[in-house]
């Protein structure tokens, strides 16, 4: 990996491990930043400077994509990115004390519909992932329920949703 100007206090170490959750495990760079308490601009600038330096993220991303099994990979990885992202936003939307009730129902209904577009569009796919796609929503369904019924707890299991939906992958691959 080429070396990549301003990295201010981070080492190469960070921006190894940024780029890796970025290419390896498709997460978003803003996810891949926060995994390793690194700002969203600052892993945009690494991205930006690797890419003249000759390291492309989004080439890598894709060509690991590729690599990675074909178009089972591709949704298995997709699944998790959305996950992922539903879980972000979720908690974004439970996180926000002024965001009217009528916009959270709406956010929370949006990001259902396309939550079960990509599900089914995967069941088509791939019908072994349905498998997985229950277990999800069962996740989920709980995870609202949690949210609703004990809100003292919610924050604790959303640290907990995480590792668990990782878990619930493996056993269901």
């Amino acid at each position: 990996m080429p070396r990549v100007k301003g990295q201010g206090n981070h080492g190469e170490e960070a921006i190894r491990a940024v780029r890796a959750a970025y290419v390896f495990e498709a997460a978003a760079l803003d996810v891949a930043a926060a995994r390793h308490n690194i700002p969203e601009a600052t892993a945009r600038r690494w991205k930006t400077e690797a890419r003249k330096a000759g390291d492309d993220w989004d080439k890598a991303r894709a060509a690991q994509f590729m690599a990675g099994g074909g178009i089972e990979e591709v949704v298995r990885q997709t699944l998790a990115v959305v996950v992922r992202q539903v879980q972000a936003t979720v908690e974004a939307i439970q996180n926000d004390p002024d965001m009217p009730p009528g916009d959270r129902v709406q956010n929370l209904a949006s990001l259902a519909d396309a939550y079960n577009k990509l599900i089914a569009a995967s069941r088509r796919v791939m019908p072994e992932t349905d498998r997985l796609a229950v277990a999800m929503d069962v996740l989920r369904r709980f995870a609202e329920y949690v949210s609703t019924k004990k809100p003292a707890l919610a924050a604790e299991f959303i640290d907990m949703i995480e590792p668990f939906g990782e878990a619930l992958e493996k056993e269901y691959r």
